[in-house]
C-alpha cells in the first residue's frame, strides 16, 4: 500500500486508535517525500535561508527570462488525499490569501533576494496563482499549509506560502536554479587559454601595417610561398582563390578551403603543406611554418570579428604574419603581451600617389576611361548604368551579391585594354578582393545604410577606413595608371570627402568573441526547455569579457534559430544550421535552410534530383531586374547546400554535382549582367525596377513579425505553442502573406506548407510532446482563409 494510500486510512480511524495529533503525520510525510520546499516560519526565518542568493557578479537582464508552462495538476489516481486528510479547500478563500500574499512588501523584498525583480515576481505569482487555482488536487504539504491559513487563525502565516512560491519560481524560471553555473559557462575571461597548443608554442608575430596598395601583403605573401608549409587566412573567398591560384602557379602545392568549397592539388587527395582558406575555416590544431592572416582590422567587425580573434591567438605557426590597418597595431600588441609574444611592426607607404580632386564629377557626361563610380544601393547602381547606356557608353557591374565568377568575369571585362568597356560601376564590394585597374574613384554618395547594434537600419557617411578602403583602389601598382584620383559626383559631397579622409582612423579598442556550440550545449542542459535563439540571449548577457573583448553580434544567428526553432533537430545539429551563412534578405534562401532543415530532420538526404525539382532547372536567362536577383537568390541557396555538405556529407551527398550546375547557373548570370542595361530598361518598361526596395521592406516587416513573435514564445517548445507563428493563424499581420505571393517572394504552395507545419506542431504540442514535429503523415488541415495568414 502506497504511503498516501496509509495516510488516508490513518484520516479515517476514530479518534481513539489514532496514533499521534496530525503533525506526526506532517512529519512522516516529510520523511516520505522529502522536506519541505524551505523553512515553514515567517518571512524573517525564510530570509536566513537567501544568504547570497543572487550572487556577487553584475545583475542578469531578466527580460531574457521567458516562463515556462507548469501544468496545474488534474486528479489523482489516489484521490486528494490533502483535502481527506483536512478539509476541502475553499478556492474563494485561497484566492484572497494569494492576493493577501502578493501585496506583501515583505514577500516582494525576499523574492528579489533571490532574483525575482519585479517583473519575475509578477509572472511567477500570476502562474503560481493559477497552478492553485486551476489543479484539481494538490500536493500534501501545500495543502496542509493552505487549510491551516484559512482555518487555523493565528497558527498559520501567508508568509508559509513562500517556499512553496518559491518552488514554484524556479520551475518555471529554472535559470534562478543555475545562474552560477551558467555564469562560469560563459566566461570569456581569458581566451588565450583556449588554444592549449599556440600557447605551447613561442610565435614570432610581424605586423604589416600600411594603407591599400603599400605591397604590405605582398612581402606577407613571399613569405608564406617560401616556407616548408603554411596557411594564408582571408575575409573573402576571391581573395582564398587567388592566393590558391598564385602559390600553385608559382610551383607551391596549395590547397584550398572554404566555406562552401574544399579542393586539393596532390593526385593522391593528401593534404599539400600549404593552403589558402577563408579565415573562418582555418585550422587551430595544425601546424605550419608560416601563417599569414590578411585585413586583421577586421578583428573589429561585429559579427565576423571573433574569427580573426580565433586565427590570432589559436593558430599554431612558427611565425605569424599580420597584414592591415595601422589602426589595429595596439590592440594586437596588447593581445599578444597576454600571450607572452612580442609583436615586430613594419611600416610600409602607398606605391603609387593618390589625389583628392578639388572638383566633382557633376555630371556623367564628364566620365572618362577607367572611372570607377561607387554606389552604395542597388538601385544606384541601376540607375548609374542605365544613365551611362543612354551616353552611348558601356559599363561593368560589380555588387556583392553577384556570384564570384560574375564579379571577376566583369573585372576582367573592365580591366581589358581591348574591350569596349572603360567604366565601372560598383558597390563597396571593390574595396576588397578584386584588382581592378582604376584611375579615378567617383562616389555617388557618402552615405552608406547599416544596421545598428539594435538591428535598426541608419544611413550614416562612410567612415574613414571604409573611405581609405575604397579610395585605394585607384592607380594601384599593379595596374596601367600609375596614380590615382578620388572625388565625388556632387560637388556638395566634396568637402565632406576631404574631411572624412583627413580624419585619423581610430584604433580599435576591442577584438571579436563567439560562443561556441560545446558553451551553448553546457546552456542548454541547465535549460533544456529553451529555444536556441533565447540560449544565445541569455549567454550574452551572462557572459564576462575582458576590455580588450566584446561578443560578437548575434543577430543572424538567432534570425536562422528563430526560423527553424519548430523543426525536431539535435541541438548540435541545429547549432550547425544556424552558423550556415545566409542572406536574410533573400526570402528563397531563407526559406531554403527550413526546407533543408526539414529534410534533414525526416532523414531524407537532399539529392542532386530533389535539388534540381526544387529550384526548377533548367533555368532561363533573365529577362529583367527581378529575373536577374531570382537568379542571384538560387546560387546562393545552391551555396547553401554546398556548405551543408561539408558538415553533413550523408544527408547532401552530392556537392560535385551541384558544383558543376553553380558554374552553369554562374554562366546565365554572367550573361544577364552583360546585357544589364537592356533588363534595366525592361523593368523600367514594366514598372519593376523599385521591386528591390519592396521587397527589403516585405523582408523586414517579415523579420520584424518573426522577432515580435518568437519573443512572446521563448521558452517554448516550439514557435507556436502558445500563439501562433508569423505566418500561421493569429499572427496579426493580416495582409503580410498575400503581400509577399503577389510580389513572388512566397508561393501559395509555400504558405499551405508552412500553415500546416504550423497547425501540425499546434495539435501535437496540446498533447505535450517535448519537441513539435514539421509534419505528420496522419495530420491533414484544410488550408486557412487568407485573413488568418
Amino acid at each position: 500500500m502506497s504511503f498516501p494510500r496509509c495516510a488516508l486510512v490513518w484520516a479515517r480511524l476514530p479518534p481513539g486508535r489514532q496514533p499521534g495529533p496530525r503533525a506526526a503525520v506532517c512529519s512522516a510525510l516529510r520523511a516520505h517525500t522529502g522536506p519541505f520546499p524551505g523553512t515553514l516560519g515567517r518571512v524573517p526565518a525564510v530570509a536566513c535561508a537567501s544568504s547570497s542568493a543572487s550572487g556577487g557578479s553584475k545583475a542578469p537582464n531578466t527580460s531574457l527570462f521567458v516562463p515556462l508552462t507548469v501544468k496545474p495538476q488534474g486528479r489523482s489516481a489516489d484521490g486528494d488525499v490533502g483535502a481527506e486528510l483536512t478539509r476541502p479547500l475553499d478556492k474563494n478563500e485561497v484566492k484572497k490569501i494569494l492576493d493577501k500574499f502578493y501585496k506583501r512588501k515583505e514577500i516582494q523584498k525576499l523574492s528579489a533576494d533571490y532574483g525575482l525583480d519585479a517583473r519575475l515576481f509578477h509572472q511567477a505569482f500570476i502562474s503560481f496563482r493559477n497552478y492553485i487555482m486551476q489543479s484539481h488536487s494538490l500536493d500534501v504539504d501545500i495543502h496542509i499549509i493552505l487549510n491551516d491559513i484559512c482555518f487555523s487563525a493565528g497558527k498559520s502565516h501567508v508568509d508559509d506560502l513562500f517556499p512553496f512560491f518559491l518552488r514554484h519560481a524556479k520551475q518555471i524560471f529554472p535559470v534562478l536554479e543555475c545562474k552560477d553555473d551558467l555564469r562560469k559557462i560563459s566566461d570569456l575571461r581569458i581566451p588565450p587559454n583556449w588554444y592549449p597548443e599556440a600557447r605551447a608554442l613561442q610565435r614570432k608575430i610581424i605586423f604589416h601595417s600600411g594603407p591599400t596598395n603599400s605591397g604590405k601583403t605582398y612581402h606577407a605573401i613571399q613569405k608564406y610561398l617560401s616556407a616548408k608549409s603554411g596557411v594564408y587566412c582571408g575575409p573573402l573567398k576571391l581573395l582564398a582563390h587567388e592566393i590558391f591560384e598564385k602559390s600553385n602557379a608559382a610551383g607551391v602545392p596549395c590547397d584550398l578551403v572554404t566555406g562552401e568549397e574544399r579542393v586539393t592539388v596532390e593526385p593522391d587527395g593528401k593534404q599539400a603543406a600549404h593552403v589558402a582558406c577563408t579565415v573562418e575555416m582555418c585550422s587551430v590544431t595544425t601546424p605550419y611554418e608560416v601563417a599569414v592572416i590578411d585585413e586583421i582590422q577586421m578583428i573589429k567587425d561585429p559579427a565576423r570579428g571573433w574569427a580573426w580573434t580565433r586565427a590570432l591567438l589559436g593558430l599554431c605557426a612558427e611565425e605569424i604574419h599580420l597584414c592591415g590597418e595601422s589602426a589595429a597595431i595596439d590592440l594586437v600588441t596588447e593581445l599578444m603581451y597576454t600571450t607572452g609574444e612580442d609583436v615586430e611592426v613594419r611600416t610600409y607607404k602607398r606605391l603609387t600617389p593618390i589625389f583628392v580632386l578639388d572638383h566633382a564629377l557633376e555630371s556623367l557626361d564628364n566620365l572618362r576611361p577607367g572611372d570607377c563610380i561607387v554606389c552604395f544601393s542597388k538601385n544606384d547602381i541601376y540607375s548609374v548604368s542605365r544613365q551611362i547606356e543612354i551616353r552611348g557608353l558601356e559599363s561593368a557591374v560589380i555588387y556583392g551579391s553577384l556570384p564570384p565568377g560574375t564579379k571577376l568575369a566583369q573585372a576582367r571585362k573592365f580591366n581589358d585594354p581591348g574591350d569596349p568597356c572603360k567604366i565601372l560601376v560598383a558597390t563597396d564590394a571593390v574595396g576588397m578582393g578584386l584588382n581592378l585597374s582604376i584611375r579615378r574613384i567617383i562616389f555617388y554618395s557618402l552615405m552608406k545604410p547599416s544596421i545598428n547594434e539594435k538591428g535598426e537600419k541608419e544611413i550614416e557617411p562612410i567612415t574613414t577606413s571604409q573611405a581609405l578602403q575604397i579610395a585605394g583602389r585607384a592607380g594601384r601598382f599593379s595596374s596601367k595608371f600609375k596614380e590615382g584620383e578620388v572625388t565625388t559626383m556632387n560637388r556638395e559631397d566634396l568637402s565632406l570627402l576631404k574631411e572624412i579622409l583627413n580624419r585619423p582612423v581610430d584604433p580599435i579598442k576591442a577584438a571579436g568573441l563567439h560562443p561556441t556550440a560545446e558553451q551553448i550545449e553546457m546552456f542548454a542542459y541547465h535549460l533544456p526547455d529553451t529555444t536556441l535563439s533565447n540560449l544565445i540571449d541569455i549567454f550574452v548577457d551572462f557572459s564576462q569579457v575582458d576590455g580588450q573583448y566584446f561578443v560578437c553580434n548575434m543577430d543572424d544567428f538567432k534570425f536562422s534559430a528563430e526560423l527553424i526553432q519548430h523543426i525536431p533537430l539535435s541541438l548540435r545539429v541545429r547549432y550547425v544550421f544556424c552558423t550556415a551563412p545566409i542572406n536574410k534578405k533573400q526570402p528563397f534562401v531563407c526559406s531554403s535552410l527550413l526546407q533543408f532543415a526539414r529534410q534533414y530532420s525526416r532523414n531524407e538526404p537532399l539529392t542532386f534530383s530533389w535539388l534540381r525539382r526544387y529550384i526548377k532547372w533548367p533555368l532561363l536567362p533573365p529577362k529583367n531586374i527581378k529575373d536577374l536577383m531570382d537568379l542571384e537568390a538560387v546560387h546562393d541557396v545552391l551555396d547553401l547546400y554546398l556548405w551543408l555538405s561539408y558538415r553533413f556529407i550523408d544527408m547532401f551527398p552530392d556537392a560535385s554535382l551541384v558544383r558543376d550546375l553553380q558554374k552553369q547557373l554562374d554562366g546565365i548570370i554572367q550573361d544577364g549582367v552583360h546585357n544589364i542595361t537592356k533588363l534595366i530598361k525592361i523593368s523600367e518598361a514594366h514598372k519593376l525596377l523599385n521591386l528591390q526596395n519592396s521587397s527589403a521592406e516585405s523582408q523586414s516587416r517579415l523579420s520584424g513579425t518573426v522577432k515580435s513573435q518568437t519573443r512572446r514564445n521563448h521558452g517554448t517548445k516550439a514557435l507556436g505553442s502558445k500563439a501562433a507563428g508569423p505566418l500561421g493563424p493569429g499572427a496579426g499581420e493580416k495582409s503580410l502573406a498575400s503581400r509577399l505571393v503577389q510580389q513572388g517572394l512566397l508561393t501559395a504552395d509555400m504558405l499551405k506548407q508552412l500553415e500546416k507545419e504550423w497547425m501540425t506542431q499546434q495539435t501535437e504540442h496540446g498533447k505535450g510532446r517535448t519537441e513539435s514535429g514539421t509534419s505528420s503523415k496522419g495530420t491533414r488541415r484544410k488550408k486557412k482563409e487568407p485573413d488568418s495568414d
